[in-house]
């Protein structure tokens, strides 16, 4: 499992102070909600990033979920993260996105 788009066990020090401080956290509900992926982008990566006001942007990608189970897994781990972080989370899946150059 990859987790913020990096191997979980090098480079924990390139990532966004607010969400490496829950990576164990973030390990367990990627369990929990069948995550194979999870990468952090937008602001949070830059300067532009307001611990106070900004919003965490994650790309995820789902293992293979059972008939009937993906809306309860996306809903569930994004309502899971916006608890974990006490902040608006924007989940996105990378099959959506349909311009080669964003994604």
């Amino acid at each position: 499992m990859e987790l913020l788009g990096i191997s979980l066990n090098r480079r924990a020090e390139t990532l966004n102070a607010t969400v490496a401080e829950y990576r164990t956290e973030l390990i367990q509900l990627c369990c929990q909600f069948h995550v194979r992926k999870l990468e952090l982008f937008g602001s949070a990566l830059g300067d532009a990033y307001d611990p106070e006001r900004s919003d965490l942007d994650f790309l995820v990608e789902f293992e293979a979920i059972p008939d009937g189970g993906y809306a309860a897994s996306f809903f569930g781990f994004k309502e899971s993260l916006e608890k974990l972080f006490g902040r608006p989370v924007d989940l996105v899946v990378g099959s959506a996105i349909r311009n080669p150059y964003s994604r």
